[in-house]
Protein backbone atom coordinates (compact mmCIF):
# COMPACT_ATOMS: atom_id res chain seq x y z
CA UNK A 1 0.00 0.00 0.00
CA UNK A 2 0.98 3.82 -0.82
CA UNK A 3 1.08 6.46 2.18
CA UNK A 4 0.00 9.79 1.86
CA UNK A 5 0.09 12.37 3.88
CA UNK A 6 -1.04 16.22 3.63
CA UNK A 7 -2.06 19.34 5.65
CA UNK A 8 -5.53 21.48 5.36
CA UNK A 9 -5.17 24.63 3.51
CA UNK A 10 -7.58 27.43 3.44
CA UNK A 11 -8.90 26.47 0.43
CA UNK A 12 -10.70 22.99 1.92
CA UNK A 13 -11.20 24.91 5.32
CA UNK A 14 -14.97 23.52 6.87
CA UNK A 15 -15.30 21.08 3.51
CA UNK A 16 -16.23 17.62 3.66
CA UNK A 17 -12.63 15.23 4.28
CA UNK A 18 -14.01 12.82 1.46
CA UNK A 19 -14.24 15.91 -1.22
CA UNK A 20 -10.65 17.22 0.23
CA UNK A 21 -8.80 13.73 -0.36
CA UNK A 22 -10.26 13.65 -3.64
CA UNK A 23 -9.29 16.93 -4.39
CA UNK A 24 -5.74 16.68 -3.12
CA UNK A 25 -5.44 13.85 -5.00
CA UNK A 26 -7.51 13.72 -8.12
CA UNK A 27 -6.13 10.33 -9.49
CA UNK A 28 -8.01 8.79 -6.38
CA UNK A 29 -11.50 8.80 -6.98
CA UNK A 30 -14.20 9.66 -4.56
CA UNK A 31 -15.53 6.56 -4.39
CA UNK A 32 -12.16 5.53 -3.76
CA UNK A 33 -11.80 7.56 -0.99
CA UNK A 34 -15.07 6.46 0.86
CA UNK A 35 -13.53 2.63 0.61
CA UNK A 36 -10.38 4.22 2.33
CA UNK A 37 -11.85 6.06 5.18
CA UNK A 38 -14.67 3.42 5.82
CA UNK A 39 -11.79 0.67 6.28
CA UNK A 40 -10.21 2.49 8.73
CA UNK A 41 -7.14 2.90 6.52
CA UNK A 42 -7.09 7.00 7.12
CA UNK A 43 -6.19 9.07 9.94
CA UNK A 44 -7.19 12.51 11.23
CA UNK A 45 -4.78 14.55 13.77
CA UNK A 46 -2.87 11.10 14.31
CA UNK A 47 -6.62 8.66 14.71
CA UNK A 48 -8.40 6.83 12.98
CA UNK A 49 -11.02 8.33 11.14
CA UNK A 50 -14.22 7.00 9.89
CA UNK A 51 -16.58 9.02 8.95
CA UNK A 52 -16.41 10.45 5.41
CA UNK A 53 -19.12 13.26 5.20
CA UNK A 54 -17.46 14.92 8.23
CA UNK A 55 -15.89 18.69 7.79
CA UNK A 56 -11.80 19.03 8.35
CA UNK A 57 -10.45 22.45 9.54
CA UNK A 58 -7.66 24.77 8.65
CA UNK A 59 -3.94 22.76 9.79
CA UNK A 60 -5.65 19.46 9.86
CA UNK A 61 -3.40 16.61 9.33
CA UNK A 62 -4.31 13.69 6.81
CA UNK A 63 -3.19 10.87 6.67
CA UNK A 64 -3.80 7.69 4.70
CA UNK A 65 -2.81 4.11 2.98
CA UNK A 66 -4.17 3.12 -0.40
CA UNK A 67 -6.31 0.42 -0.47
CA UNK A 68 -4.72 -2.63 -2.75
CA UNK A 69 -6.80 -3.51 -5.29
CA UNK A 70 -7.09 -5.46 -8.47
CA UNK A 71 -6.30 -3.40 -11.25
CA UNK A 72 -9.00 -3.42 -14.12
CA UNK A 73 -7.78 -4.03 -17.20
CA UNK A 74 -9.39 -1.48 -19.88
CA UNK A 75 -9.30 -2.79 -23.32
CA UNK A 76 -10.14 -0.11 -26.04
CA UNK A 77 -13.16 -1.91 -28.17
CA UNK A 78 -14.24 -0.29 -31.37
CA UNK A 79 -17.68 0.90 -31.23
CA UNK A 80 -19.94 2.10 -33.35
CA UNK A 81 -20.66 5.77 -30.73
CA UNK A 82 -23.21 8.64 -31.66
CA UNK A 83 -21.02 11.40 -31.25
CA UNK A 84 -23.03 14.43 -31.31
CA UNK A 85 -19.87 16.57 -31.20
CA UNK A 86 -16.18 16.31 -30.61
CA UNK A 87 -13.13 19.01 -30.12
CA UNK A 88 -9.78 18.62 -28.38
CA UNK A 89 -11.54 18.96 -25.76
CA UNK A 90 -14.55 17.52 -25.38
CA UNK A 91 -17.20 14.77 -26.92
CA UNK A 92 -20.69 14.88 -26.41
CA UNK A 93 -22.19 11.31 -27.09
CA UNK A 94 -25.73 10.08 -27.21
CA UNK A 95 -25.85 6.81 -25.68
CA UNK A 96 -28.09 4.15 -26.13
CA UNK A 97 -30.08 1.95 -23.73
CA UNK A 98 -28.29 -1.04 -22.71
CA UNK A 99 -24.59 0.52 -22.67
CA UNK A 100 -22.99 0.80 -19.20
CA UNK A 101 -20.88 3.66 -19.05
CA UNK A 102 -17.48 2.72 -17.01
CA UNK A 103 -16.50 -0.71 -16.04
CA UNK A 104 -18.26 -2.23 -13.07
CA UNK A 105 -18.58 -5.67 -11.61
CA UNK A 106 -19.62 -8.28 -14.47
CA UNK A 107 -19.02 -5.79 -17.41
CA UNK A 108 -15.45 -4.66 -18.06
CA UNK A 109 -15.56 -4.56 -21.98
CA UNK A 110 -18.59 -3.34 -23.14
CA UNK A 111 -18.87 0.37 -21.97
CA UNK A 112 -18.59 3.36 -23.31
CA UNK A 113 -15.33 3.93 -21.82
CA UNK A 114 -14.07 0.65 -23.95
CA UNK A 115 -15.33 2.68 -26.92
CA UNK A 116 -14.20 6.15 -26.14
CA UNK A 117 -10.34 4.43 -25.15
CA UNK A 118 -10.63 3.13 -28.97
CA UNK A 119 -11.68 6.40 -30.29
CA UNK A 120 -9.74 8.64 -28.52
CA UNK A 121 -6.31 6.60 -28.55
CA UNK A 122 -6.65 6.89 -24.31
CA UNK A 123 -6.60 10.58 -24.80
CA UNK A 124 -9.20 11.11 -21.73
CA UNK A 125 -8.79 12.66 -19.00
CA UNK A 126 -7.61 10.84 -15.90
CA UNK A 127 -9.34 13.16 -12.76
CA UNK A 128 -12.21 10.15 -12.08
CA UNK A 129 -10.10 7.65 -11.56
CA UNK A 130 -7.99 4.68 -13.81
CA UNK A 131 -11.33 3.27 -14.16
CA UNK A 132 -13.37 5.99 -15.24
CA UNK A 133 -11.40 7.64 -17.69
CA UNK A 134 -12.78 11.24 -19.41
CA UNK A 135 -15.96 10.46 -17.28
CA UNK A 136 -17.65 13.56 -16.28
CA UNK A 137 -21.10 12.38 -15.26
CA UNK A 138 -22.95 9.51 -16.21
CA UNK A 139 -26.34 8.42 -16.86
CA UNK A 140 -28.67 4.68 -16.66
CA UNK A 141 -27.51 2.01 -18.27
CA UNK A 142 -31.05 2.02 -18.86
CA UNK A 143 -31.63 5.87 -20.07
CA UNK A 144 -30.78 7.34 -23.39
CA UNK A 145 -29.63 10.38 -23.81
CA UNK A 146 -26.54 12.74 -23.87
CA UNK A 147 -23.59 13.13 -21.69
CA UNK A 148 -20.20 14.53 -21.87
CA UNK A 149 -16.68 13.79 -21.87
CA UNK A 150 -13.92 15.30 -21.15
CA UNK A 151 -10.53 14.46 -22.85
CA UNK A 152 -7.89 16.28 -20.69
CA UNK A 153 -7.81 17.29 -16.95
CA UNK A 154 -8.34 20.85 -17.36
CA UNK A 155 -11.48 20.18 -19.18
CA UNK A 156 -12.89 17.96 -17.07
CA UNK A 157 -12.27 20.12 -13.62
CA UNK A 158 -14.10 22.98 -15.48
CA UNK A 159 -16.91 21.06 -16.42
CA UNK A 160 -17.24 19.27 -12.91
CA UNK A 161 -17.58 22.84 -11.24
CA UNK A 162 -20.16 23.40 -13.00
CA UNK A 163 -22.24 20.20 -12.03
CA UNK A 164 -20.97 20.51 -8.96
CA UNK A 165 -22.16 24.38 -8.60
CA UNK A 166 -25.41 23.15 -10.40
CA UNK A 167 -25.16 26.09 -13.85
CA UNK A 168 -25.36 22.47 -16.17
CA UNK A 169 -28.49 22.46 -18.04
CA UNK A 170 -30.15 19.72 -18.38
CA UNK A 171 -33.27 18.27 -19.56
CA UNK A 172 -35.06 14.84 -19.68
CA UNK A 173 -38.37 13.26 -21.74
CA UNK A 174 -40.06 11.06 -19.62
CA UNK A 175 -42.99 9.31 -20.30
CA UNK A 176 -44.97 8.57 -16.64
CA UNK A 177 -48.19 6.79 -15.56
CA UNK A 178 -51.00 9.24 -14.93
CA UNK A 179 -51.20 12.92 -14.84
CA UNK A 180 -48.99 15.10 -13.01
CA UNK A 181 -50.94 17.52 -10.32
CA UNK A 182 -50.18 20.21 -10.83
CA UNK A 183 -49.04 19.89 -14.51
CA UNK A 184 -46.05 22.09 -14.06
CA UNK A 185 -43.86 22.28 -11.12
CA UNK A 186 -41.08 21.55 -8.82
CA UNK A 187 -39.95 18.71 -6.50
CA UNK A 188 -38.13 19.33 -3.58
CA UNK A 189 -37.00 16.80 -1.21
CA UNK A 190 -34.41 14.74 0.31
CA UNK A 191 -33.23 11.05 -1.24
CA UNK A 192 -31.25 8.63 0.46
CA UNK A 193 -30.80 5.06 0.36
CA UNK A 194 -34.70 3.23 0.65
CA UNK A 195 -34.81 2.02 4.45
CA UNK A 196 -35.91 -1.98 3.57
CA UNK A 197 -33.88 -2.16 0.18
CA UNK A 198 -30.56 -1.11 -0.06
CA UNK A 199 -30.42 -0.92 -3.97
CA UNK A 200 -33.06 1.33 -4.28
CA UNK A 201 -33.20 4.89 -3.40
CA UNK A 202 -36.25 6.85 -1.66
CA UNK A 203 -37.58 10.52 -1.40
CA UNK A 204 -39.57 9.55 1.82
CA UNK A 205 -36.48 9.79 4.31
CA UNK A 206 -35.41 11.91 7.20
CA UNK A 207 -31.56 11.68 6.04
CA UNK A 208 -30.20 12.25 2.45
CA UNK A 209 -29.59 14.96 0.14
CA UNK A 210 -31.16 17.76 -1.68
CA UNK A 211 -33.19 16.82 -4.54
CA UNK A 212 -34.79 19.65 -7.10
CA UNK A 213 -36.34 18.79 -10.21
CA UNK A 214 -38.45 21.12 -12.45
CA UNK A 215 -41.03 19.76 -14.14
CA UNK A 216 -43.46 20.69 -17.24
CA UNK A 217 -45.72 18.61 -18.60
CA UNK A 218 -45.87 18.38 -22.59
CA UNK A 219 -48.55 16.56 -23.41
CA UNK A 220 -51.50 14.33 -22.17
CA UNK A 221 -52.56 11.39 -23.43
CA UNK A 222 -55.84 10.49 -22.65
CA UNK A 223 -58.61 7.95 -24.67
CA UNK A 224 -61.04 4.64 -24.33
CA UNK A 225 -58.33 2.67 -25.69
CA UNK A 226 -55.08 3.28 -23.37
CA UNK A 227 -54.40 4.24 -20.19
CA UNK A 228 -53.78 7.97 -19.08
CA UNK A 229 -50.08 9.08 -19.90
CA UNK A 230 -48.11 11.94 -19.68
CA UNK A 231 -44.92 13.09 -21.71
CA UNK A 232 -43.31 15.07 -19.34
CA UNK A 233 -40.13 17.38 -19.59
CA UNK A 234 -37.51 17.41 -16.25
CA UNK A 235 -34.85 19.49 -15.33
CA UNK A 236 -32.52 19.13 -12.79
CA UNK A 237 -30.94 21.21 -9.92
CA UNK A 238 -29.56 18.36 -8.78
CA UNK A 239 -28.17 15.39 -9.86
CA UNK A 240 -28.79 12.50 -7.60
CA UNK A 241 -29.30 8.41 -8.28
CA UNK A 242 -31.99 8.06 -9.67
CA UNK A 243 -33.31 11.20 -8.71
CA UNK A 244 -36.33 11.68 -11.99
CA UNK A 245 -37.11 8.44 -11.52
CA UNK A 246 -37.63 8.57 -7.64
CA UNK A 247 -39.39 12.09 -7.67
CA UNK A 248 -41.61 10.53 -10.15
CA UNK A 249 -42.64 7.70 -8.26
CA UNK A 250 -42.87 10.05 -5.20
CA UNK A 251 -45.17 12.12 -7.16
CA UNK A 252 -47.88 8.93 -7.74
CA UNK A 253 -46.51 8.59 -11.88
CA UNK A 254 -44.06 6.21 -12.09
CA UNK A 255 -42.05 6.03 -15.56
CA UNK A 256 -43.15 3.61 -17.89
CA UNK A 257 -41.11 0.51 -17.98
CA UNK A 258 -39.64 1.79 -14.86
CA UNK A 259 -38.33 -1.83 -13.56
CA UNK A 260 -37.43 -0.87 -10.00
CA UNK A 261 -39.44 1.86 -9.21
CA UNK A 262 -42.63 1.27 -11.59
CA UNK A 263 -45.54 -0.41 -12.13
CA UNK A 264 -45.51 -4.23 -13.05
CA UNK A 265 -47.84 -4.62 -16.18
CA UNK A 266 -50.52 -7.25 -16.11
CA UNK A 267 -53.40 -7.93 -18.36
CA UNK A 268 -54.86 -4.97 -19.33
CA UNK A 269 -58.84 -4.76 -20.33
CA UNK A 270 -60.24 -2.39 -23.11
CA UNK A 271 -56.73 -1.24 -24.36
CA UNK A 272 -55.29 -1.09 -27.59
CA UNK A 273 -53.44 -4.01 -28.44
CA UNK A 274 -50.91 -2.48 -30.05
CA UNK A 275 -50.14 -0.16 -27.37
CA UNK A 276 -50.74 -2.72 -24.92
CA UNK A 277 -47.57 -4.92 -26.87
CA UNK A 278 -45.25 -1.60 -27.26
CA UNK A 279 -45.71 -1.23 -23.54
CA UNK A 280 -44.58 -4.77 -22.27
CA UNK A 281 -41.92 -5.06 -25.03
CA UNK A 282 -40.03 -1.83 -23.14
CA UNK A 283 -36.75 -2.94 -21.99
CA UNK A 284 -35.88 -0.20 -19.86
CA UNK A 285 -37.70 3.07 -18.32
CA UNK A 286 -38.85 5.45 -20.83
CA UNK A 287 -36.46 7.88 -19.66
CA UNK A 288 -34.23 10.16 -22.44
CA UNK A 289 -31.58 12.56 -21.57
CA UNK A 290 -32.89 15.35 -23.92
CA UNK A 291 -30.76 18.31 -23.98
CA UNK A 292 -27.44 19.49 -21.96
CA UNK A 293 -25.89 22.75 -22.12
CA UNK A 294 -22.48 24.19 -20.31
CA UNK A 295 -19.95 27.00 -20.54
CA UNK A 296 -17.44 26.03 -22.93
CA UNK A 297 -13.82 24.73 -21.03
CA UNK A 298 -11.57 26.37 -23.70
CA UNK A 299 -13.82 28.88 -25.46
CA UNK A 300 -15.72 30.31 -22.52
CA UNK A 301 -18.92 30.22 -24.83
CA UNK A 302 -22.69 29.00 -23.82
CA UNK A 303 -22.61 25.53 -25.65
CA UNK A 304 -25.95 23.37 -26.20
CA UNK A 305 -27.26 20.46 -27.58
CA UNK A 306 -29.99 18.11 -28.10
CA UNK A 307 -31.27 14.44 -28.63
CA UNK A 308 -34.28 13.51 -30.31
CA UNK A 309 -36.70 10.42 -29.16
CA UNK A 310 -34.93 7.06 -29.72
CA UNK A 311 -36.63 4.48 -31.92
CA UNK A 312 -38.40 3.00 -28.96
CA UNK A 313 -39.85 5.77 -27.19
CA UNK A 314 -40.50 7.61 -30.74
CA UNK A 315 -42.49 4.66 -31.41
CA UNK A 316 -44.60 4.83 -27.94
CA UNK A 317 -45.32 8.50 -29.03
CA UNK A 318 -46.77 7.91 -32.13
CA UNK A 319 -49.03 5.26 -31.22
CA UNK A 320 -50.39 7.33 -28.19
CA UNK A 321 -51.01 10.01 -30.63
CA UNK A 322 -53.13 7.87 -32.71
CA UNK A 323 -54.90 7.11 -30.22
CA UNK A 324 -55.50 9.81 -28.43
CA UNK A 325 -56.85 11.42 -31.61
CA UNK A 326 -59.07 8.89 -33.05
CA UNK A 327 -61.12 9.44 -29.22
CA UNK A 328 -61.24 13.05 -30.47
Amino acid sequence: MTNYSFIVNENFNNKRIDQVVANHYPKISRTKVNKIIKNNLLKLNGSTFNDPSAKVKLGDQIEFENLQEDRINLVPKKMNLKIIFEDEDIIIIDKPIGMVVHPGAGNFENTLVNGLLYHCKNKLSGISGEDRPGIVHRIDKDTSGLLVVAKNNKAHAFIAKQFEEHTIKRSYLVFVYGILRPLHGRIETLIGRNKTNRQKMSADVTKGKEAITNYETLEVFKGSKILDISLVKCVLETGRTHQIRVHMSHKGSPILGDQTYGKKIKKLRGVDQEFEDILKSLKRQALHAHTLGFVHPKTNQDVFYASELPEDLNKLKNRLETLKNSTL
